[in-house]
């Protein structure tokens, strides 16, 4: 073969070559190949969904979403704190605690992460466990009003009223209306005899919330001085919140023994049989 004819031979072959590949990459599907910061970003956009479904209250479905954000990425902690919450919400208590402690190895300055624990330990009835984290968190984030207040609640649990009184005054020293701290300094107040300053509280939590709460709580103050009011307090409250009704209902509002007694010698009262019995009704039928 002389020179040329080799030339055009191995041109053929070559445009041969390349045309099969074209070929082939027409029948092939391209696939997308993501990068770490693609997939980062999808994890964030997954997670929130994963909240967007728990605040409406698809919690199974926000749950796999948050594992699936936590699978794709699980170096961010925020993931790890959507996870968690979505596992509380499925009450998986314990999950919850090792996705906050995986958030918290990935930021020990996150103070929301210490909050959370408290809340999940407060459920699980571990107080000691609730009060070291929200101390833990409140160092790292000292003007969480909210949490100044929970911690106050927790010393109501334990019947440390000078000291959970303290705390309420941290609380509403930061937000001047929270109602439910002054409205728990009156829970306090009373369980130290000191009624006067109890009535002072719940009026006050009253004027910035007519909440049943405060209501029922100024009515079993008045019980022994002035029934007529105390009756008219008690029937709004009821006919609020009939769940106040309750004994063990009050109870997990941190309501003290002497409270308690006090609002069930008010319910004696014979002018407040109807509302009583409606009350213990309208509980029956949403249980």
């Amino acid at each position: 073969m002389n020179k040329l004819l080799i030339r055009l031979l191995f041109f053929s072959l070559i445009t041969g070559y390349l045309f099969r590949i074209e070929n082939l990459k027409a029948l092939i599907p391209y696939y997308y190949q993501p990068t770490t910061k693609n997939l980062n970003q999808d994890s964030l956009s997954i997670g929130k969904k994963a909240y967007q479904l728990l605040y409406f209250g698809q919690i199974k479905d926000s749950l796999n979403l948050a594992r699936l954000a936590v699978k794709i990425n699980s170096t961010n902690e925020t993931l790890w704190i959507i996870l968690a919450e979505t596992q509380m919400a499925n009450k998986f208590f314990n999950d919850a605690l090792i996705s906050l402690n995986k958030a918290q190895e990935l930021n020990p300055k996150m103070g929301e992460i210490y909050f959370a624990k408290s809340s999940i330990y407060l459920k699980q009835s571990k107080i000691k466990e609730a009060k070291i984290a929200l101390k833990s968190g409140l160092k790292i984030l000292p003007e969480s009003f909210r949490s100044i207040f929970q911690l106050g609640n927790i010393l109501l649990m334990e019947k440390k009223y000078k000291q959970a009184i303290e705390e309420f005054d941290k609380a509403i020293k930061i937000k001047k209306d929270f109602w439910q701290a002054i409205n728990n300094k009156g829970l306090a107040y009373f369980e130290l005899d000191q009624i006067s300053l109890s009535i002072i509280s719940f009026k006050k939590a009253i004027t910035l919330e007519k909440n049943a709460e405060p209501l029922l709580a100024l009515a079993s103050c008045l019980e022994a001085q002035d029934i007529k009011t105390a009756i008219l307090l008690a029937k709004e409250a009821l006919i609020k919140e009939p769940n106040y009704v309750d004994y063990d209902y009050r109870k997990e509002q941190l309501w003290g023994q002497k409270l308690q007694n006090s609002t069930e010698k008010l319910f004696q009262n014979t002018q407040l049989a109807k509302e009583i019995l409606l009350a213990k009704t309208k509980i029956n039928k949403s249980s």
